[in-house]
């Protein structure tokens, strides 16, 4: 599986660019606006690597470090617009990983993203791999890419099992069509929710009774989507 890449900064067009670049140089992007909403996502799909602003609103990039390194333990690249060098200072004291001040040419944060993973990867003995889940009457499994319903196989395509994989991490939760694009096919996609429509559509002819009236993959009009689980 692609590394998970969190990014946390306020500046919506940085968000969307950055993202876009992580997803195009091979990395899974994720995005936040704002520490308190990182921190969720994170514990809900951790990230293997967090670049993390440091002036955000509300809580801001020094105190939600220590948030981090309790929740995830995962390496954290700061961002800052500040150029004063006690910033820098307090945050690698603090346990950041690296340190990058705006404005910076993406190849330079690529370098440095790709030097902190080395470090942590050769630090880090055991690695975690992705579990498998059982959501009612449906098993998952993500290292042999396989479904069973009902103890049956279920054949799915790459895009087709990420999509119900992320819907099983959160069952009985809504994930917003944005959020989906933007863990599924990435920000490339940004804008473009047909592709979710079309391969819900496809999911729920494959796992679903009665594909026109669902209740395994429920829509939650001007939301999202849920997985909810169905009796074994």
């Amino acid at each position: 599986m692609a590394t998970h890449i969190l990014l946390v900064d306020d500046d919506d067009l940085l968000r969307r660019s950055l993202a876009f670049n992580l997803e195009k140089a091979g990395y899974r992007a994720s995005t936040a606006a704002n520490a308190e909403d990182a921190l969720a996502l994170a514990q809900r799909d951790a990230p293997d690597l967090i670049i993390l602003d440091i002036g955000l609103p509300g809580m801001d990039g020094l105190e939600a470090l220590q948030h981090f390194r309790a929740a995830v333990g995962v390496p954290v690249i700061f961002l800052s617009a500040r150029r004063r060098e006690f910033d820098q200072v307090l945050g690698l004291e603090l346990g950041a990983d690296d340190y990058v001040t705006k404005p910076f040419d993406f190849d330079v944060l690529a370098a440095r993203i790709k030097a902190v993973l080395r470090r942590t990867q050769k630090s880090n003995t055991l690695s975690i791999e992705p579990a498998p889940l059982t959501i009612g009457d449906l098993f998952i499994d993500p290292l042999s890419h396989t479904v069973t319903l009902h103890a049956q196989a279920i054949d799915l395509p790459p895009r087709e099992f990420d999509l119900l994989y992320l819907l099983a991490l959160e069952a009985s939760h809504v994930i917003s069509t944005d959020e989906i694009i933007a863990r599924v096919w990435g920000a490339e996609y940004a804008g473009e929710p047909q592709v979710v429509y079309v391969h819900m559509r496809w999911l729920r002819e494959k796992l679903e009774d009665d594909p026109n009236r669902p209740r395994r993959i429920v829509t939650v009009r001007g939301v999202g989507y849920k997985l909810e689980p169905q009796a074994v």
